[in-house]
């Protein structure tokens, strides 16, 4: 029996850890009646994810592929679920794992962006001539993963006709939120668009639609709007059945990730996934800049 076990990153905010399950359960019909199909998360949520392969082991599963729904190719997608997997390999030799890939730059993630714009009434075939979208992150310490972002961005204004899409993150890294809304109003945008680039909910959407309130008053001359994360869109659906394949039929760069991992672990032993990291708490300020740092050693080997 072969399993599709999904990783949601997992929030503090019970709603996100909901919208996950909910989103999987949407999704499960649309995935080969063979399968198994398992949730679990990185952090914040039960099951985690040692539970949530047993649990697939235990309804029978001889093939376990586990498949990440997160959106950048970084730290926990580099290594903290290989180091699962790798864990769980020790523990089961005689069950097969394949891991897939991040959601990463596909297609599909373009046309969710101007579906949520579209949505709050942006019309997309349209010149926008005073209108700035500012696209926003999570952020994080891993360069290849914010340049991965910088490059959506740039995709995003290829696809429309607006003079600005910038970036910004919610924290651990800058340009912040704060700084992009105020390079949107040195260049002129009359009107500006936070963009969500972020899944489900969480304490951080919950932030920045209080950020969007507090710019409104803060430039009175512009118009800031905010548009909604991605959510139950049925094209993230598509991107993760596309995930699936590959990890089924060995195509997944994934398991790249997997060798690496098992470099990087010969030289330094496992790397362990400490469970109380504040990933989705307040990186507001400054002062917790390198808060990240402890993951730098791990990832510049995993970059490539």
């Amino acid at each position: 029996m072969k399993a599709i076990l999904f990783v949601g990153h997992g929030s503090r905010l019970a709603a996100g850890n909901d919208e996950v399950r909910t989103f999987i359960e949407q999704m499960t019909p649309r995935v080969d009646k063979s399968f198994l199909v398992e949730t679990c998360f990185l952090e914040f949520a039960s099951p985690n994810i040692e539970e949530g392969i047993t649990n697939c082991i235990n309804k029978g599963a001889t093939e376990v592929h586990v498949i990440p729904i997160i959106l950048l190719h970084a730290g926990h997608s580099k290594m903290h679920i290989p180091a699962e997997i790798e864990h769980a390999r020790e523990h089961y030799p005689n069950i097969t794992f394949t891991y897939g890939q991040t959601i990463g730059i596909h297609d599909e993630i373009f046309a969710i962006l101007e579906d949520r714009l579209a949505e709050i009434g942006f019309n997309t075939e349209e010149e926008h001539k005073d209108t700035a979208i500012l696209l926003i992150a999570r952020g994080g310490s891993d360069p290849a993963a914010n340049g991965d972002f910088y490059k959506i961005t740039r995709l995003l204004w290829e696809k429309l006709n607006v003079p600005y899409v910038e970036s910004a993150f919610m924290g651990v890294t800058d340009p912040r939120v704060e700084e992009g809304i105020e390079r949107c109003v040195k260049l002129g945008a009359k009107k500006i668009i936070m963009l969500p680039y972020f899944l489900f909910t969480g304490i951080l959407m919950e932030r920045m639609n209080g950020m969007c309130e507090q710019f409104n008053k803060q430039y009175p001359d512009c118009d800031i709007q905010i548009a909604n994360y991605f959510g139950y869109h049925e094209r993230l659906q598509n991107v993760l059945l596309n995930r699936i394949e590959q990890a089924v039929n060995g195509t997944s760069t994934g398991m790249q990730d997997l060798e690496n991992y098992r470099a990087y672990a010969a030289v330094h032993g496992h790397a362990h996934h400490h469970h109380n990291h504040d990933h989705d708490h307040d990186h507001h300020d400054h002062n917790h800049h390198h808060d990240h740092h402890h993951d730098h050693h791990h990832n510049e080997e995993l970059v490539k």
